[in-house]
């Protein structure tokens, strides 16, 4: 009973849905033509009555009466209320046909599990399917009319062969209140249950997949019971029909055409037909049979659901599939595009111009010039990292950005690449390699000293500008993993000699953290508390790491000559005294402890002389 265009409107062409306005069955001439005759011969009856019939004065109270009915008919609110309607009856009404209980996942799931090719398998697998379709067929003649019309007992459909009429006996005796078409889904899985016991389904995770396929089914058909039970609440079908019908009996006498010699407000013409009056009614009106048909699809009109044809093809469609196909398969053969990496099907001439080739991407086919294409540097000068780049501050902000500089710099970025200029090899000093006596690794750089007086100068000059300087650009202060600042400022001490020795220092978690090194009197007067080292440092290459190292800066003043402390596990790098830093640095320590080490006694510097005054830069490797 469904009408189905679908095939008329496959292409959008001149006149496509015009030409449906010409179909009767299943169309709104259809459903509205009673309804419209009615309004029609009411509309007449009244115009007639008003021209032929009353008095002058019954024609001025009539055309009081209609003026008043035509301002007064746009306060029903038909638009909105009957739009809701319609929209929650059509939503309901595709929810009902997704809820029909189709059975083509079950009996594929029955003719692949159930196994066995012998009578007793077959036996097995069309009662299972059978059980299925009669819980559809039971569910069907409670909500549909036209069902119930081809079944109007259980005993026809014991004539019909979805029942034995041993089945039938045992579903007469179960005595109780309710419907009873979740009777066979209880068959059905004791009866899977038991296939499983006797061994025709193979394990139980074969069975749970058959039991969760018959469990939708069963709920497909509770949903079609619950949608049959619980309709749209009948206030609001109440509603709606109260508020088109009194619209259009309002519309009867506000929509009369009045006497034009009397020159009323929108009265001007006299015509006999009133058109847009009828295409107003065609549309309320004809919104409102929409509704009608679609609030219970399971009836007798054009429009509503083929259950009769649903039965007859789910249950010769399962049988075939369960019986027949049971493990009849064709043979394996080779495809005609077995050695074909790019397989091409053929396309007949009537179908060969809606043949298209791939589709990469919006983006695949743009076109670029050779020099767009080239990549440019990341770095950047001085002047654009200190200005925020080419653009500028109000160019990002606008949201413009560099083509010559596309990359972007952070300020941490930006400092390490100020600490890079610090390091000595960046000013032009020239390396030596050394030895000492231990055979450690020395680098005494390679810039010769002419006088004490112009290295205290130079000295005092370079420290000045370090003590001046912010805490965040002195050397080594921006290295990761990031440190907690101290919030004591490093003190310096006011004198600028030269230290004989360097004393022995460690822990600089408590230096970074701003506590300060505890002083000790072990024989000589200005030295340092000497802490046991956390473990045993491991020996690494030399070469200086730019990327993770933290640098932690002194002044010393005159020390007396330390204890000599040997350790074999430390290289050092010492500067020559014309390098404001004069380094040592430990290489290695074990699970990356930033620690200072007690520093053994150096030998002689290859230089002729050393300055009053030398800086410690103690650099911790991660």
């Amino acid at each position: 009973m469904t009408v189905t265009y679908t095939n008329k409107v496959a292409n959008a062409r001149l006149g496509s849905f015009a030409r449906l306005l010409l179909c009767w069955r299943g169309s709104i001439y259809k459903l509205l033509y009673g309804e419209f005759f009615i309004f029609l011969l009411c509309y007449y009856t009244i115009r007639l009555i008003y021209r032929l019939a009353l008095t002058s004065e019954q024609q001025l109270l009539f055309e009081k009466l209609t003026l008043y009915c035509d301002n007064s008919i746009q306060l029903i609110p038909i638009s909105f209320v009957l739009g809701f309607y319609v929209t929650l009856v059509v939503t309901r009404w595709w929810n009902q046909y997704e809820s029909l209980p189709w059975p083509d996942r079950l009996m594929n799931l029955v003719s692949s599990v159930v196994e066995g090719k012998d009578e007793h398998g077959r036996l097995l697998r069309r009662t299972l399917i059978r059980y299925a379709n009669l819980a559809n067929v039971l569910i069907l003649r409670s909500i549909s009319a036209a069902v119930y019309k081809r079944f109007p007992s259980t005993q026809h459909l014991v004539q019909a062969g979805f029942m034995t009429p041993a089945e039938h006996k045992l579903l007469e005796s179960l005595k109780g209140p309710h419907n009873k078409f979740w009777v066979p889904w209880v068959w059905f899985a004791n009866l899977s249950v038991k296939a499983w016991r006797g061994g025709r389904i193979r394990d139980s995770v074969l069975l749970q997949s058959l039991l969760n396929e018959m469990n939708t089914l069963r709920s497909h058909c509770g949903q079609l019971y619950a949608y049959d039970w619980i309709s749209v609440p009948l206030v609001y079908t109440q509603v709606v029909t109260v508020a088109v019908y009194s619209f259009f009996v309002a519309c009867l006498i506000g929509r009369q055409f009045l006497d034009p010699a009397k020159a009323y407000p929108g009265h001007e013409l006299d015509l006999f037909v009133p058109v847009f009056t009828f295409l107003q009614f065609f549309f309320y009106a004809g919104w409102l049979k929409v509704a009608e048909q679609l609030i219970n699809p399971f009836g007798e009109d054009d429009d509503d659901f083929e259950t009769n044809w649903i039965v007859d093809r789910s249950f010769q469609v399962s049988l075939l599939a369960v019986d027949e196909m049971h493990q009849n398969l064709p043979p394996l053969e080779r495809d005609m595009y077995w050695n074909d990496r790019d397989p091409q099907p053929p396309y007949t001439a009537a179908s060969a111009q809606s043949r298209r080739p791939s589709f990469f991407g919006s983006a695949y086919n743009i076109s670029m010039d050779k020099e767009d294409m080239e990549f440019q540097p990341n770095h950047k000068s001085d002047e654009e990292e200190e200005g925020g780049g080419p653009t500028g501050i109000i160019g990002r902000f606008l949201g413009l950005q560099s083509h010559e500089h596309p990359t972007r710099t952070n300020s941490k970025t930006r400092l390490l690449a100020r600490r890079k200029e610090s390091f000595p090899h960046k000013m032009g000093y020239a390396k030596r390699q050394y030895k000492d006596h231990r055979g450690s690794l020395m680098f005494p750089e390679g810039r010769q000293y002419h006088g004490d007086q112009e290295d205290s100068k130079a000295w005092k000059v370079r420290m000045d500008a370090f003590r001046s300087s912010p805490l965040y650009e002195r050397s080594g202060y921006h290295s990761a993993p990031e440190t907690p600042l101290s919030h004591t400022p490093m003190v310096f001490p006011p004198g600028l000699s030269a230290p004989s020795r360097f004393g022995s220092l460690t822990d600089i978690e408590a230096t970074v953290k701003g506590q300060s090194l505890n002083p000790l009197t072990l024989g000589a007067k200005n030295s340092f508390e000497l802490l046991p080292e956390r473990a045993a440092a491991s020996k690494e290459h030399p070469e200086v790491s730019y990327g993770r190292r933290k640098t932690v800066e002194f002044n010393l003043p005159d020390m007396p000559e330390a204890p000599e402390y040997h350790s074999s596990n430390v290289h050092t790098r010492f500067r020559d005294p014309g390098d404001p830093y004069c380094d040592l640095e430990n290489r290695s320590v074990p699970g990356s402890l930033h620690s200072l080490v007690a520093l053994p006694p150096l030998s002689p510097c290859p230089e002729p002389s050393l300055p009053p005054q030398c800086s410690l830069i103690l650099s911790l490797s991660e």
